[in-house]
């Protein structure tokens, strides 16, 4: 009896937590639970709060992501003090646009994922084997997306066998798409991805790459309203980690105080001359 049960848990055990989730308990996946269809063409669309601007760049060494600290709710800020960029684990971050209650709950599934995988297997999945991991939860999202509750990630790692950063793009149907030198999701993306193409340089240091960051979300906080840029008044700055040979790091607050502080004294003085 005894032998038959363990033979039953092997035959069950999966490196994969979600397909764990989806086969014994699919209710627990965030995914899993659509809302009911509107009774009424005029029914109001949902409102929930929702997190905007990402970016993500390469530099020498390593990679590195940042977002800001906003979410909207149609045109009222729901947070100020909101968290979009998360480690994934040791060498990988995850940056969230879109829905965020949705966002969270993947960014909690996929962190679970990647522990999971690694005590199972007892070795970390390949980076490549991360973004596609994290593609599939995106696709299990596309039915909550289509009722417009969409969920836009942006993955960067450090890829030990390489020995370089990558980042990895996503839309909502879960395809993946490797990005080249640096990409951006959310509202204020545009404006964002126009401030890197004048910042971002091949093998910037990575103290540079943290002032382009905070550079590009000034940027595009000073045209998108759902982005919310530098407040040294509240001492809010965005959130923001560097991935290299080392591991993920979460960028002290007093650096990027300092790093918004130079760029807010120099468009002070760029005014006054003009």
């Amino acid at each position: 009896m005894q032998e038959t049960t363990a033979n039953q848990v092997a035959a069950n055990a999966t490196s994969s937590f979600t397909e764990h989730l989806q086969r014994d308990r699919p209710g627990l996946l965030p995914f899993n639970n659509p809302l009911p269809a509107a009774q009424s063409a005029s029914a109001q669309p949902l409102q929930v709060p929702h997190a905007t601007t990402i970016v993500a760049l390469t530099y020498a060494g390593g990679v590195l992501m940042a977002g800001d600290r906003r979410a909207t709710m149609g045109n009222i800020i729901a947070s100020r003090h909101i968290e979009k960029v998360f480690p994934a684990d040791q060498y990988s971050v995850l940056g969230i646009a879109g829905t965020a209650g949705i966002a969270i709950d993947i960014t909690r599934l996929f962190q679970v994922e990647l522990e999971h995988y690694e005590k199972i297997e007892g070795t970390l999945l390949s980076l490549d084997g991360k973004a596609n991991r994290l593609g599939a939860m995106i696709r299990g999202n596309l039915p909550m997306a289509l009722q417009g509750l969409a969920v836009i990630p942006l993955f960067a790692g450090f890829d030990t066998q390489a020995g370089v950063g990558r980042l990895f793009s996503y839309d909502v149907t879960g395809g993946r798409y490797e990005e080249q030198e640096h990409h951006t999701v959310g509202s204020g993306s545009m404006f964002a991805r126009g401030a890197l193409k004048k910042l971002w340089s091949p093998n910037i240091s990575e103290d540079e790459a943290i002032r382009v960051a905070v550079e590009s979300l000034y940027d595009a906080a000073d045209d998108d309203s759902a982005t919310g840029g530098p407040d040294p008044v509240r001492q809010l700055w965005p959130v923001v980690y560097t991935v290299n040979r080392a591991g993920a790091r979460r960028v002290p607050e007093a650096v990027l105080a300092e790093a918004a502080q130079r760029i807010i004294e120099s468009r002070a003085s760029a005014h006054r001359e003009s």
